[in-house]
Parts: structure tokens; C-alpha cells; sequence
């Protein structure tokens, strides 16, 4: 079992280590968790009060709520409240030696790419899933992707077990056989603001995942240059491209990096801040095929 069960009736530990909720969003949180048959307890600082404008709370509180869910003998697994900013100015301050004493699940995506790539650097698998504040509550489709991750919670992961449907066929696919490596990245933009910090995954040999959301494709090319530029995409494994949503298509910009790499892409997988978004296990070893266009533990 790569990623265990969690245990019937299992609590979630609702914080907030990024920014602020949206008004009223925290008060359907418990509610949301509850009908998905899990029970929720919520940390102090999801209610605030906010910092700087667009923080949660103060780093204190973000940080001493992230390193108390994780010790709470009563929460299996922690959940990030929503994305934003702010995980990045916890880094340098959390207790690695706690991450390891308290291997439970980290879940979330997002501006939580950079806690899931310090808790890699330690060995634990995270997942890569939506959010109650900024997911579930976005009508049918934001429900379906919460009873997804339920589901996928309840299941765990298993050696050799499919993570999604298979994919249809996309122009930026390359590759015509299976490759092996440890699924690593999340959002870009949080990915390469970890360059030349202590904290930037190691890529070589990776599975590579991106997703985006709001970015123009010049800002595209310029986040996927400086992974170029420092020299993180000389020896991947293979490319695993998401969604990315809410701006005009990259798919040239990608192309342009990935088209042209010698490793296979696999591009189009749902998950990212669109729906549907299916939880990925960052951290885990993945076989990607891009002839059956499949991801599978």
C-alpha cells in the first residue's frame, strides 16, 4: 500500500497555512466534510484574524496550526483550507523531525505545491487534491471533485492501480513507451519560486507535473525558461501536463519546451483549478504511458 486508507469516520484537520477564506466560505466547511461521512476539526487560525492583506494569519499561527494537526492524535489526515500565498514563508521555520514523526497525509494543491515539496524531501507522499474554500463549493462540478477525493481517501493507493481514466489523444502527447518516476512539481508558478532556495525539489529522474491557473502564455514562457535556464528540466523522466485554466491556451509555449525535450508527455490530465481535479500523489512513483495516454501507480 503506497498511500494507506484512511479509517472510517476519519477527522480532517482544516488549516489555512495560505491565504484567507473568502467571507462565509469557512462556515460550509464542516458542513461539506461531514456529508462526505469524514468528521473535521478546524484550526484557530482559518478564522483569522488576516495578515499583510492577503494572509491567512500571521505566520505564527499558520505555522504552530500546520505542526499542531499534524500531532493531534485525533486528525488522520490535514487539509489545506484553500490555496493563495503564504506556504513559502513557512519553509524555513517547520519542523522537519515533527513532518517525520507524524507521516500523515498532506492534502491540498496550489500555493501547497511548496509544503508537498518539502514534505518529498523528507520521503512523504502528499496529495495533490482539491480544496473546501476554493473547490468544493463551486457547484456541481466542485461536489463531484469532493466526493472524488472522499472516495480516493477512503481507497488509499495501491501498487500498480490506475490514477485516472484513460486520456484522449493531444497534440503535445510524445513518447511510445512506458517510464517510471517519482511524480514530483504541482502548480509552476510555486515551483519556480522555489529555485535557488534549500527547497526546490529535485527533478532529476521525475515524473514532472504542472498546472496553472491565470497566467497569459508569456508568463508561461517565461516561469518554464527559468526551470530551462537553471538546468531542472535536463533530466527528467517524463512531462505530466494539467490544466491550465482561466487564461488563453499555452499549448504553443509548452510545446515549445516540451516538444522537443526526449522524454514522454503525457498532456490534458484533470487535475489542477479546473474541474474535474483529480487527486495525484506527489511523491509516489508513477509509471506514465504515452501510448495508452495512462498514469498509474
Amino acid at each position: 500500500m503506497l498511500l494507506p486508507p484512511l479509517p472510517e469516520r476519519a477527522c480532517l484537520g482544516i488549516i489555512a497555512p495560505a491565504g484567507p477564506p473568502r467571507e462565509g466560505r469557512l462556515d460550509q466547511v464542516v458542513p461539506m466534510i461531514e456529508r462526505l461521512g469524514f468528521r473535521a476539526k478546524v484550526f484557530p487560525g482559518c478564522a483569522g484574524p488576516a495578515f499583510l492583506g492577503h494572509l491567512a494569519a500571521d505566520d505564527d499561527r499558520r505555522l504552530n496550526d500546520l505542526e499542531a494537526a499534524l500531532a493531534d492524535p485525533d486528525v488522520d489526515a490535514v487539509i489545506g483550507l484553500r490555496g493563495g500565498y503564504g506556504c513559502m514563508r513557512l519553509l524555513d521555520r517547520i519542523d522537519r523531525a515533527l513532518l517525520r514523526r507524524f507521516p500523515k497525509p498532506l492534502i491540498g494543491y496550489s500555493d501547497l505545491t511548496a509544503l508537498m515539496a518539502l514534505r518529498q524531501q523528507e520521503g512523504l507522499a502528499s496529495w495533490h487534491a482539491p480544496m473546501p474554500a476554493s473547490d468544493w463549493c463551486k457547484g456541481e462540478s466542485g461536489w463531484a471533485d469532493a466526493v472524488a477525493l472522499a472516495q480516493r481517501l477512503r481507497r488509499g493507493l495501491r501498487e500498480g492501480e490506475r490514477l485516472g481514466p484513460a486520456l484522449a489523444p493531444h497534440p503535445l502527447n510524445r513518447g511510445t513507451a512506458p517510464v517510471r518516476g517519482v511524480l514530483t512539481g504541482g502548480n509552476l508558478a510555486v515551483l519556480v519560486a522555489l529555485l535557488g532556495t534549500p527547497f526546490m525539489p529535485d527533478l532529476r529522474g521525475s515524473v514532472l507535473f504542472l498546472e496553472d491557473v491565470g497566467e497569459d502564455p508569456y508568463k508561461i514562457d517565461r516561469l518554464l525558461c527559468q526551470l530551462r535556464l537553471s538546468g531542472a528540466l535536463d533530466q527528467l523522466t517524463a512531462v505530466l501536463l494539467g490544466s491550465f485554466s482561466d487564461a488563453d491556451s499555452p499549448d504553443e509555449v509548452l510545446a515549445d519546451y516540451f516538444g522537443g525535450l526526449g522524454v514522454p508527455v503525457l498532456a490534458g490530465w484533470p487535475s489542477g483549478h479546473a474541474s474535474p481535479n483529480l487527486p495525484l500523489p506527489i511523491g509516489v512513483a508513477v509509471t506514465l504511458d504515452p501510448v495508452a495516454r495512462t498514469l498509474e501507480a
